[in-house]
């Protein structure tokens, strides 16, 4: 009878050669997302609009190369964590001290749901901020009446087009409609505005936008007409002569997609804080977002839900007094 013979077990280079690829796989594509192709399916805005959740399956490769106990899969890992850090570890940093005689806003940011079944307890939620500007986005006939009143006792100045509609403080001294209607679409659909906000600090032109949904199916990401309303908003700021800019809105995506380019190629992003907004119920991203043009958006962060099926996000915006 033949005894049997040794186990064999590979080099601990080899059961470490997987892990290190996969961590080098996803280091090149958290840092080159960009040269990721766009069709088809705009694959890259897709991976784009999740890239912050490439920090998990570092911990997922993480866990596996302790298990397999692969030096060479953890020396591997310190690369994608290091283009995570690089990418996102500001954001992680806690809000910076508000200081006396910042030229500081507080705006709010609120798609409130068409559906939502309590519009006068989210309007008291929202009044109850201290924000300086509340954007509102999906403000449906029936409900309006109601944001108008609660919020009115705080915010003497609105102004609503369509379905988005901006609350102030301050005084508005212009209001109009901002076209960003993708083509094909009918002429009843309002969900852009461009009000002038005459702060302590000097004029603001402040936007309300909210771009056309997406939906993710078997062909990929349907963004086109997102894309489209996107590059109509560019369009509009790159043109305002106002030089204080700051955008809110649901933008259906987040800074890092490609989509919105035509916006965050011009404006600043928020330095701190994920404020992950949507789903209510399981936020997986950011796609209520705070963006400014000679101002710096500090930080953002959520706010206790409301009826609706986004967080509302709060951020804090310095008024940059060298125009930057």
């Amino acid at each position: 009878m033949s005894r049997p013979g040794p186990v064999r077990y590979a080099p601990a280079t080899r059961r470490g050669t997987v892990i290190a690829t996969l961590a080098v796989v996803v280091a090149g594509v958290s840092a080159f997302h960009h040269t990721v192709p766009n069709s088809p399916g705009r694959l890259g805005s897709l991976v784009e609009s999740f890239l912050p959740w490439t920090g998990l399956f570092v911990v997922l490769l993480l866990v596996v190369a302790l298990v397999r106990r692969s030096g060479v899969a953890l020396v591997a890992l310190l690369l994608p964590v290091a283009v995570w850090v690089h990418g996102f570890g500001g954001l992680l940093l806690p809000a910076p001290e508000s200081a006396p005689g910042r030229r500081e806003l507080l705006v709010v940011q609120h798609n409130v749901s068409d559906e939502n079944p309590d519009p006068e307890g989210t309007a008291r939620a929202l009044a109850s901020s201290g924000a300086d500007l509340i954007a509102l986005e999906e403000l449906v006939v029936p409900a309006l009446p109601t944001y108008e009143d609660v919020l009115g006792a705080r915010y003497p100045h609105h102004t609503v087009h369509g379905t988005v509609g901006l609350w102030s403080k301050y005084r508005i001294s212009e209001a109009q409609l901002a076209d960003i209607r993708p083509q094909g679409i009918e002429e009843g659909w309002s969900r852009g505005l461009r009000a002038v906000v005459r702060t302590p600090y000097g004029e603001v032109a402040a936007y309300v936008a909210h771009l056309p949904s997406v939906r993710i199916g078997a062909g990929g990401l349907a963004s086109a007409r997102r894309d489209e309303s996107a590059r109509a908003l560019g369009a509009l700021v790159r043109g305002e002569k106002v030089r204080t800019v700051i955008l809110m809105g649901d933008l259906n995506s987040t800074v890092e997609d490609r989509g919105l380019a035509p916006l965050t190629s011009q404006l600043n992003v928020a330095e701190r804080g994920f404020a992950l907004s949507f789903p209510t119920a399981f936020p997986v991203a950011r796609i209520d977002q705070v963006l400014a043009r000679s101002a710096t958006v500090d930080h953002i962060r959520t706010l206790p839900a409301t009826g609706s099926d986004h967080l509302p996000v709060a951020a804090r915006v310095t008024l940059d007094a060298t125009g930057r």
